[in-house]
């Protein structure tokens, strides 16, 4: 079972880039990872990957780099940037208010809202 694509879409980048802050990664890896650590409920298509991951490169949140395999064949890596941290840091102070104004409507669990 997977989330609505409409519900995921906004929060695809923030997922990235933080996956991106504990390592670089390159693009089949990001999509295995997101889908295993939301056991299966987030699932990406190397479509929808690779066009966020672009975004976030022309934007200076990540940068990528080609490295040698034991195959030898090359596999480009992501990582996050000095910038991209910053960004990431305001996307999860947003997420905290977006999550606590939607918990506070639907009846999930409230907590105060900070500013």
């Amino acid at each position: 079972m997977t989330v609505d694509r409409q519900l995921l879409k906004g929060s695809t980048a923030t997922l990235v880039l933080s996956l991106l802050e504990r390592e670089a990664m390159y693009g089949y890896q990001i999509i295995k990872e997101i889908e295993a650590l939301s056991q299966g409920l987030f699932a990406f298509q190397e479509g929808t990957l690779y066009p966020i991951l672009h975004t976030l490169e022309r934007e200076g949140l990540v940068v990528s780099y080609w490295e040698d395999r034991d195959t030898g064949r090359k596999r480009k890596y992501y990582r996050i940037t000095a910038e991209g941290i910053k960004a990431l840091a305001g996307r999860r102070r947003e997420w905290q208010r977006f999550r606590q104004a939607v918990d506070r409507i639907t009846g999930g669990e409230v907590q105060p809202c900070q500013s």
